[in-house]
């Protein structure tokens, strides 16, 4: 396809796509943007194009980019609408409070004694199993679980939560 032809086809076609994309999306500045994709599609696959059915050729793209937009809005939708609910849950006031508790929480586990928070921390926040935690340290894994007890009952008798 020469760019003559490109320009002749474009002329013939921009007006009826747009309006097509229109009628289906009700939506004027999308339609006039895949439209243009639409052109910018044929551009790109000019030398594969049958002159003879370029018609139902744009006439197909801009369906299939009409609906590859509404899939891609979909998943963009069910996106927004997971994040909004926990967005929405967290209010000012709750947001100060986790603040609050995470300042508490860590001023009482550095506040415990060393070798407790040392499993402690190993435990849930490397997440390191007993076993693991006893290999690194040279224990056994009765030690590791007594200091472990040890520090979930210092966080227990500290804190005004249930663990």
């Amino acid at each position: 396809m020469t760019l003559s032809e490109f320009r002749n086809i474009f002329d013939q076609y921009y007006n009826p796509i747009k309006n097509f994309l229109y009628f289906k999306c009700g939506d004027i500045a999308l339609s006039e943007d895949l439209s243009q994709d639409v052109f910018v599609k044929l551009w790109e696959k000019r030398d594969e194009v049958n002159l003879d059915t370029v018609k139902s050729y744009v006439y197909t793209i801009a369906n299939n980019m009409l609906l590859n937009k509404i899939r891609h809005d979909k998943v963009v939708l069910n996106f927004v609408e997971k994040h909004k609910t926990r967005q929405e849950e967290k209010s000012p006031q709750f947001a100060l409070e986790e603040k609050e508790f995470r300042t508490r929480l860590e001023n009482i586990i550095s506040a415990m004694p060393e070798k407790q928070r040392t499993v402690f921390l190993m435990n849930r926040i490397d997440e390191l199993t007993y076993k693991e935690i006893a290999e690194r340290l040279d224990l056994s894994v009765k030690a590791i679980e007594k200091r472990m007890h040890g520090a979930l009952e210092h966080l227990r008798n500290n804190l005004d939560y249930k663990i």
